[in-house]
């Protein structure tokens, strides 16, 4: 079974968007075969074969539109992931887009953005880690 410790000792490497593949296959390694991401207050349900656990709100409350806007979050995870926004700012973005939560499928590498109406807005397939 995982931890939150390990899970935030995983997580700390993390400096740039760059960095999530590898984040992914330190969960991978942990366990962690799904997560969700709940965007009006950041907290996160992590999923292994035969446990759960849930990691507490990282901010305040964001108010998440009622509909989704798949184009806007496109755009904001464009410049996100090219480095132009931190998290916190994505997750705003990702509120006024309309986004509910992001689920990461660890094992067929996927993550998928939802709306309130559980509609997936898009997915985005997870590369390969770097190799240094």
């Amino acid at each position: 079974m995982f931890t939150l410790d390990q899970i935030k000792a995983a997580h700390a490497k993390v400096k740039s968007g760059a960095d999530f593949p590898q984040y992914v296959q330190d969960l991978k390694k942990l366990g962690i075969v799904q997560y969700s991401q709940y965007v009006a207050d950041g907290h996160t349900i992590y999923n292994g074969i035969d446990y759960e656990l849930a990691a507490p709100s990282k901010y305040e409350d964001l108010i998440v539109a009622n509909t989704g806007n798949a184009v806007q979050l496109q755009h904001h995870l464009k410049i996100h992931q090219a480095g132009e926004t931190n998290y916190l700012t994505f997750c705003g973005h990702a509120a006024e887009d309309g986004v509910e939560k992001w689920t990461v499928d660890i094992i067929n590498l996927t993550c998928t953005y939802y709306d309130k109406a559980r509609n997936a807005m898009i997915t985005e397939v997870i590369p390969q880690p770097r190799q240094l």
